[in-house]
């Protein structure tokens, strides 16, 4: 069971939610909600009251992958979402009550005597609610261009009764048809949930409550193709961060990888198929829109090596298919990004890095950060690695020589013989900064010469980025930490990943499961945060979030390969 003020009731190809809204304090109520067009709107169609002799009663909520079930001392209502566009409720002794968030041009209409249309224009999306069993009232009286109030009633037909009641998503027409008993569509709904379960990746044993909500935040937060999404696509939540960033697709990409390769690579490519001629990826996307005001930074290529690890799922035709869009993405940050011509690409924003606000912005931008270049050296290296599989030597040699040479310009360019900075672009002056990003290159592994790793572990064990809980992306005792700083101090799931990828590449395996044992433990406790504090281990922001999902099975699957050795 979970906490529905934490996380919400959805299934896997859904943009049909039932949660709180977060922005109201206390025991706010549930709210049925269309989680379509961005996190701009919290998308409330409907507030949720059980009904008894009249009267609103309270409730509690109990919360199963499968079910939502609001219990009282009268009776109860239940709640699945048997498709992804059919929500089918039943109730015993007390009825649901559906109070509209209308806006200027809402309406409800009769249909049938057993059925209503709601047209909620504020959410682009009509709603057919038909009873099946029971009775359906409704207060909906029109005034001028909308209905004052709706207030939809589903009612048992006695006081110790049974209600059972359907409401549909439809845009335009709505086709009549029949319904599965509530029961039957129940079972259909925890099969196919039970086989997500068993796809997904195995973790040790100690972490199986945390591996619990893994599953159903991921299971959960999976769209079908809609409007711009072209691919069947997994939210960074359904609380309020409801679209997909062009970097945390990849973490959600690589814990499918293994498992369930075909959804793994609609992750990876949904955003190629966004891709601009320019060759720039947009910042997010949701079903309505993308945002290219921004970009997020260049993992792709990372992120195809280890997905290529998995298993044998990257074929050769699916290596065609990412390439050319690799190549142009490669290409833009390389092009678009080196305002002064040294070679050195740069940030423009700090949202263009992931780390937003982290400290490394502080005196503004654009700024030239030894990541960026990390990530586009093993980019073209993977380029190489593709292209040499294509047939395409030359394009192979062009791109592993202008890995190394970027690799050796790194070095000469953020090296300060003890750690890497970040400069301006331009003036090249270094910005002071103790946040965790600067330690990213460890990902180059070996590729580092032996003294710069040396330190870089060393500075890991020792300058007190690593708490009880993991690595804080600040140093706590900078005078810019903050505990619920965003990129300022907290602990995430996608550095995490990243150090501990980078500390395995170097040859530090022990300390990469301290930190990954750090982390699940942290996820198990705490839940599927957005970011954790890093001094009290506590969940900050988004309380249901994906890529930190991804991240725990992703490490939780490394401790339990460890655990099987020792075994």
């Amino acid at each position: 069971m979970f906490d529905i003020k934490k996380i919400p009731f959805s299934r896997y190809g859904s943009f049909i939610t039932i949660s709180r809204n977060h922005q109201e304090e206390g025991d706010s109520p549930l709210y049925l909600r269309n989680i379509r067009n961005g996190d701009n709107e919290f998308g409330e169609v409907f507030r949720i009251d059980l009904i008894h002799e009249g009267n609103l009663v309270p409730y509690k909520a109990v919360l199963s992958p499968s079910m939502l079930r609001l219990e009282n001392a009268e009776g109860y209502a239940e709640f699945c979402i048997t498709e992804a566009r059919v929500l089918q409720i039943r109730s015993h002794s007390v009825g649901v009550r559906l109070t509209g968030i209308t806006g200027a041009y809402d309406y409800a209409v009769p249909v049938e005597d057993d059925r209503w249309e709601v047209n909620h224009s504020r959410q682009e999306m009509r709603y057919m609610l038909t009873s099946i069993k029971g009775r359906l009232v409704v207060d909906a009286p029109f005034i001028e261009q909308r209905c004052e109030k709706i207030i939809v009633d589903f009612l048992p037909e006695s006081d110790m009764g049974e209600m059972e009641g359907v409401i549909e998503e439809f845009m335009t027409v709505y086709t009549a048809r029949s319904y599965s008993a509530f029961t039957e569509g129940h079972d259909n709904v925890l099969k196919e949930y039970e086989s997500w379960v068993d796809n997904t990746l195995e973790i040790p044993e100690k972490y199986v409550r945390g591996k619990e909500m893994a599953a159903y935040v991921t299971w959960s937060c999976v769209v079908a193709p809609e409007g711009m999404l072209t691919r069947p696509a997994m939210y960074m939540s359904k609380n309020w961060m409801t679209n997909i960033w062009s970097w945390d697709h990849c973490f959600n990409a690589l814990a499918l990888a293994k498992n369930n390769p075909d959804l793994a690579w609609d992750q990876l490519m949904i955003f190629f198929d966004l891709q601009d001629k320019s060759g720039m990826l947009p910042d997010f996307v949701n079903n309505r829109s993308a945002l290219w005001n921004f970009t997020k930074p260049p993992i792709h290529g990372w992120t195809l090596r280890r997905m290529s690890e998995q298993n044998d799922f990257v074929s050769a035709e699916k290596l065609l298919e990412v390439y050319q869009p690799l190549v142009k993405w490669t290409e833009w940050w390389l092009t678009f990004q080196d305002s002064d011509k040294d070679g050195i690409p740069q940030y423009n924003h700090g949202n263009d890095s992931g780390w937003d606000n982290s400290t490394i912005f502080h005196k503004g931008t654009p700024v030239e950060s030894p990541d960026l270049s990390s990530f586009l050296v093993l980019q073209m290296e993977v380029l190489s690695e593709i292209a040499c599989k294509l047939g395409k030597n030359e394009e192979a040699r062009k791109w592993m020589d202008e890995s190394q040479a970027l690799l050796n310009r790194m070095i000469e360019h953020f090296w300060n013989g003890q750690r890497f900075v970040a400069k301006r672009s331009g003036t090249h002056e270094i910005i002071e900064s103790d946040s965790l990003v600067l330690y990213v290159p460890l990902i180059l592994g070996d590729r580092l010469p032996p003294e710069i790793l040396k330190k870089l572990v060393e500075d890991i064990k020792t300058k007190g980025f690593l708490t009880e809980y993991g690595l804080a992306t600040e140093l706590p005792n900078s005078p810019f930490y903050r505990e619920d700083g965003y990129w300022r101090g907290p602990i995430w799931a996608p550095t995490t990943m990243l150090l501990v990828d980078g500390l395995v590449s170097s040859g530090e395996k022990k300390l990469a499961l301290e930190v990954a044992e750090k982390f699940c433990s942290m996820a198990t406790k705490s839940g599927m945060a957005e970011n954790y504090d890093a001094l009290t281990g506590s969940g900050l922001r988004d309380p249901a979030f994906t890529w930190t999902s991804s991240v725990f099975l992703i490490l939780g699957q490394h401790l339990s390969k460890e655990d099987s050795i020792k075994d």
